[in-house]
């Protein structure tokens, strides 16, 4: 549990508003389960967000980053530690300048604007290269930690760079070739660096094209994916040369279930939570699938959802 005095000193730095105690966790992860963190704090500006840093690292309290907790599993017993939530300022999307050279356009985007938003952006603006993204349930800053992607495409493919708060409390800014992007991966995910907003560098096109194609993919996760249930989207990584689903479903797990979490029946790269689950159930769903995967087939599947706290 947090000190007063620290929530207090915390209280110079945050409207008391925004400082929620005992915060329950499934109201703000897409698998709906998770018990409470001490302490969740929306952040809605720079300033604020560096003050907050600067106090957490002196006093050594714990605390994670939240995108839109859509590659998190929180555990039942919660997290002892504060969360740290972007709004406000880290939400605003703006058009940047056009590129002479190649006529393409830029966006300029906080870390805390959903996907879905800029993609929906981007469309109304006449730019393709993010219908891909149109779907992905999270935010620009959790997608440029992993390299969020769908469908062929990849935000490490249209960064342009990306501006990120240090360790040290100081802001940087990492062109393409610093993000160092890979599959799920980037110089985000390696260090301790806070993504703060990227800018976009997208072509011109036809909004009606765009839409279209956003539909269209709108069409295929719908009849593909089990959007019905709650879930973090892929659980695993896709395995080199091969694909995760495939192999849960050549291992007989296509439906298994433990309490109220299962591999999705539609879906084997999906475990969703089917209304009841626990965070426990879940976590053992998990880690049961790998370990058959890996005595049927050979292959560690490495999930790609987040586990935090106490389960």
């Amino acid at each position: 549990m947090l000190s007063e005095q620290i929530i207090q000193a915390i209280g110079k730095h945050i409207p008391t508003d925004r400082i929620l105690l005992n915060e329950s966790m499934a109201a703000h992860t897409t698998f709906r389960v998770g018990g409470p963190a001490d302490c969740l704090i929306l952040v809605e500006n720079r300033e604020e967000l560096e003050n907050l840093l600067s106090l957490l690292r002196k006093t050594e309290s714990p605390f994670f980053l939240l995108g839109n907790g859509s590659n998190l599993l929180v555990g039942d017993k919660g997290y002892d530690g504060i969360v740290i939530k972007l709004t406000g300022d880290f939400q605003s999307i703006r058009l940047g300048e056009m590129k002479a050279s190649d006529g393409n356009s830029s966006l300029r985007a906080g870390a805390a604007v959903t996907l879905a938003a800029l993609a929906r952006k981007a469309m109304e603006l006449g730019l393709t290269g993010l219908e891909f993204a149109s779907g992905i349930p999270g935010t620009l800053g959790g997608g440029l930690v992993m390299n969020a992607g769908a469908y062929d495409g990849e935000l490490g493919e249209i960064i342009t760079y990306v501006e990120v708060l240090n360790e040290s409390g100081e802001v940087m800014r990492l062109d393409h070739d610093t993000m160092e992007f890979g599959y799920r991966t980037s110089a985000i995910k390696k260090r301790p660096f806070i993504a703060l907003e990227a800018e976009i560098q997208l072509p011109s096109g036809n909004p009606k094209e765009i839409q279209e194609r956003m539909e269209e993919l709108a069409r295929k996760r719908k009849e593909k994916q089990p959007l019905e249930y709650p879930s973090a989207g892929s659980t695993f990584k896709r395995p080199e040369g091969n694909f995760a689903g495939k192999l849960i479903m050549d291992a007989g797990l296509r439906g298994f279930s433990i309490g109220g979490a299962q591999v999705s029946e539609k879906h084997c790269g999906f475990v969703v939570n089917k209304g009841n689950a626990t965070a426990a159930d879940i976590k053992e769903v998990i880690e049961e699938v790998r370990e058959r995967v890996d005595t049927r087939f050979g292959v560690m599947l490495e999930p790609e959802v987040i586990m935090l706290g106490k389960f």
